[in-house]
């Protein structure tokens, strides 16, 4: 056996990250999203598609919370920085509004239209409008928080180990008080030698400079992880591996268990109410007054 990276070789390390093959009802949930975002849209009062730069995949919708200088959310869609949408996303909106929590879904260019550094820097942009626009969307951009799923946990990682100064010298050091990454891929050389390569094209050294596992955090903001129990070793190692590397340099890191959830329910079981990892993430951005 040849191996690839760590003990898999190529057939292993691809079966690790192709997750779709690993849930037998894969199909549903993602019918699920789909209708349960389209029926919150709906719903809920949101702007849609609001313009945070040129490019046509710099977009985002907001779901407002019902009071001014309402603390904000913002979530990163996932689909392995190549597909899904940030209108799949509107599904874990609700109950963070009735928390008095306004959300925010971003959208990104995907690859491989566009590179990582590209859609890293997409997302520092997104967080920057919404912190310029905070008086205009009704928040207090000295209470924006982000979380993210699979690809959106890597990029909300990378939210933390932005410099932000240097993004743009009128950005405060502490933009994001807060993060949550769901089901994160922290290092991004297996993606590198795995089948998804063929979309996201990574080299050694954009694989190495956009994993979080070889960064630091430039902010004191707490972050939670979690990943679900049903989830493959890959998932498991890569939460286990960025925990300890970061650990260090945060006031708080917390691990939250998702038990019976896979890669595809963890996102309700962190949008519905009640949950250990919703109000983990509740009690983080703190009351809504």
């Amino acid at each position: 056996m040849d191996t690839v990276f760590l003990q898999y070789d190529q057939v292993g390390l691809d079966a690790q990250y192709d997750l779709r093959a690993r849930v037998p009802d894969t199909a549903y949930h993602l019918r699920f999203r789909e209708t349960e975002s389209a029926r919150v849209r709906g719903a809920l009062t949101c702007r849609l598609d609001l313009a945070y730069g040129a490019h046509a995949g710099e977009r985002l919708d907001v779901f407002p919370a019902d009071r001014r200088g309402a603390p904000a959310l913002v979530f990163i869609h996932g689909g392995y920085w190549r597909g899904s949408d940030k209108s799949d996303a509107s599904y874990m909106a609700p109950d963070f509004v009735a928390a008095g929590v306004t959300v925010v879904t971003v959208n990104y260019a995907l690859a491989p239209v566009v590179a990582m550094d590209e859609i890293v820097r997409q997302n520092r942009a997104a967080l920057a409008w919404v912190w310029r626009n905070a008086a205009t969307l009704g928040i207090d951009r000295d209470r924006i928080h982000v979380a993210g799923h699979s690809a959106g946990g890597h990029l909300t990682a990378m939210m933390l180990a932005t410099d932000w100064a240097a993004f743009d010298a009128d950005l405060p050091r502490d933009l994001v008080k807060g993060a949550c990454a769901l089901s994160g891929i922290y290092d991004l050389e297996p993606i590198r030698l795995s089948f998804l390569n063929a979309d996201v094209r990574l080299d050694r050294e954009s694989a190495r400079r956009n994993s979080p596992i070889h960064l630091a955090p430039h902010c004191a903001a707490p972050l939670i992880l979690s990943v679900g129990a049903l989830e493959t070793e890959e998932y498991h190692r890569q939460e286990a591996r960025f925990a300890a590397a970061w650990r260090a340099h945060l006031p708080a890191l917390d691990i939250v268990a998702a038990p019976d959830c896979h890669h595809y329910n963890i996102v309700p079981w962190f949008g519905r109410a009640g949950t250990a990892l919703f109000e983990a993430m509740h009690r983080l951005i703190g009351p809504a007054g």
